[in-house]
């Protein structure tokens, strides 16, 4: 991680929500610190991220030696403690990292992290993924979890789409299946042909793995 690029991201704590975070960002091809204390989880995560450190005490000290000034963003995901997460999102604050979120247990703890500073998300409003997708600048429209790790993903027809066949997509290539059409304002198909044409304003609903959708929408779908 160097230079504080966008694409780099720090997770700290490694519970159900920042596993899931973690292993999402990196398996959607970005840079990912992962910190925790628990040297089972950092095992875990080594699967799927270059740099899964243990630290013990979560001081701004220890966090910049840990790289989590270099992130572009970094998600605190502590839920045992609200004092070390508010004091946590402190420290990360003061490093200078450009954007700061933090999950809350509470409307009030959320309230406080927003004060000192923190973009705030509640997990039971906003899972894993999706925050994931948010963070990559995914042109999905909505994701829905499914088990074995598939996602229905709803996918904005950009202007680079725009014209194009379904079949032109080549959906295959990324184990992609589509599964509707969606045209404005609210008019939806799911008996169509390969041989129909997009239009700007639509999208197209697919399933497939939350990594696969990332990788269609950022080498077909992204205009830049």
């Amino acid at each position: 991680m160097r230079d504080g690029r966008p694409e780099s991201f720090g997770v700290i704590g490694l519970g159900r929500f920042g596993l899931a975070l973690a292993k999402a960002l990196a398996e959607s091809g970005a840079e990912v610190i992962a910190v925790d204390k628990d040297e089972e989880k950092l095992k875990y995560m080594r699967e799927y991220v270059q740099d899964a450190l243990m630290v013990g005490k979560l001081t701004r000290e220890a966090l910049e030696d840990a790289g989590i000034k270099e992130c572009g963003t970094v998600i605190i995901c502590i839920s045992e403690s609200i004092d070390v997460s508010m004091l946590t999102t402190l420290n990360v604050l003061n490093l200078g990292v450009p954007r700061v979120i933090a999950k809350a247990e509470s409307l009030e703890h959320g309230i406080i992290l927003e004060r000192i500073g923190a973009d705030v998300v509640y997990p039971e409003a906003e899972t894993a993924t999706r925050l994931a997708s948010v963070l990559l600048g995914s042109k999905a429209l909505d994701i829905m979890r499914l088990n074995g790790g598939y996602v229905i993903s709803e996918i904005k027809i950009t202007e680079k789409l725009y014209g194009k066949r379904i079949k032109d997509l080549h959906l295959e290539k990324y184990d992609l299946k589509p599964v509707s059409l969606e045209y404005e304002p609210d008019w939806t198909i799911t008996d169509f042909s390969d041989e129909e044409i997009l239009d700007r304003g639509d999208a197209i609903v697919v399933i497939g793995k939350f990594a696969d959708v990332e990788k269609f929408q950022r080498r077909e779908v992204n205009d830049r």
